[in-house]
């Protein structure tokens, strides 16, 4: 969500990293700008964004890209994601005339894009395991919290009403959590509550990193999350191009470690990028030219 300068010509590198070999691997390269990578359920497929557009990448042969047709939403940015049974796809595009992203729903395999946020702006980060829910940050009356909304549109939920930015929610496996990352205690640190919002709990207490978008393994027991080194930005920025690490921790807490160092930030690592049997993530990181 923060806004920064583009370089002139940027290199995106899609990379897969392996939590049991340890081992980090080269996919594919882009050159242009590309953005998170969200693996699709039944491991066919990596889904991600570029240009305000969403592509979909075959796992089997990394080859070409397919466009996905998103309809008039063509400037959807790096809050995307595939419902957990596969048939839909929910987007964060910067709808006119407000020019402010809110969360629209459509067909996985493309078509008429359905408003689903009643306002804006609206960032999508989660699906709820049944696919009836989702959850995701918003900025309404000047303070940016977690949300919660049924597939209908209907009930949209605050769950976070601590003072600061509270960001990338996303449900847990057994639907049971919403992990968060918030400011509340000056860095960005990553929390976990009911999805109901009670029990807040402080997850992370790293003092010299900011924290951002835990993504929970499909088997519920790791999460993995991007960590910037304090000072390079503010607790409420997640920039681009910036060096950063890749950090992993049990989901019943923790001490986390760093798994992959990395030149990226912003869409390295936005949306839930875990292959479906958990041994493997997807993440880019970037080249620049200025």
């Amino acid at each position: 969500m923060s806004l920064q300068q583009e370089p002139s010509k940027v290199t995106s590198i899609l990379e897969i990293f392996d939590i049991i070999t340890g081992e980090r691997t080269v996919v594919k390269k882009f050159p242009y700008l590309m953005e998170a990578p969200d693996w699709t359920a039944d491991g066919k497929y990596l889904v991600y964004n570029s240009e305000g557009l969403i592509y979909k990448l075959s796992t089997d042969s990394f080859g070409e890209s397919e466009l996905i047709d998103t309809g008039f939403a063509t400037r959807c940015n790096n809050d995307h994601l595939i419902s957990p049974d596969g048939k839909l796809l929910a987007v964060s595009h910067r709808s006119l005339p407000e020019g402010r992203p809110t969360i629209f729903v459509l067909p996985a395999e493309g078509g008429e894009p359905k408003q689903l946020t009643p306002s804006q702006p609206s960032y999508m980060h989660g699906w709820s395991p049944d696919g009836k829910h989702l959850t995701y940050c918003a900025n309404r009356n000047g303070e940016m919290d977690v949300y919660t909304i049924s597939i209908d549109g209907i009930g949209e939920m605050r769950l976070t009403t601590a003072e600061g930015l509270n960001d990338g929610p996303e449900y847990s496996p057994d639907g049971k959590y919403i992990w968060f990352n918030s400011m509340r205690t000056g860095l960005m640190q990553i929390w976990r509550m009911k999805t109901d919002g009670s029990e807040q709990t402080q997850m992370t207490f790293d003092e010299d990193r900011n924290s951002w978008f835990p993504h929970l393994s499909p088997d519920g027991t790791h999460v993995v999350y991007i960590a910037y080194k304090k000072g390079d930005v503010e607790p409420h920025e997640h920039l681009r191009y910036k060096h950063v690490e890749i950090r992993i921790m049990p989901a019943s807490g923790g001490k986390p470690e760093t798994l992959v160092e990395l030149f990226g930030g912003q869409g390295s690592f936005n949306v839930n990028p875990w292959a479906p049997d958990s041994s493997r993530f997807a993440f880019v990181s970037y080249t620049i030219e200025e």
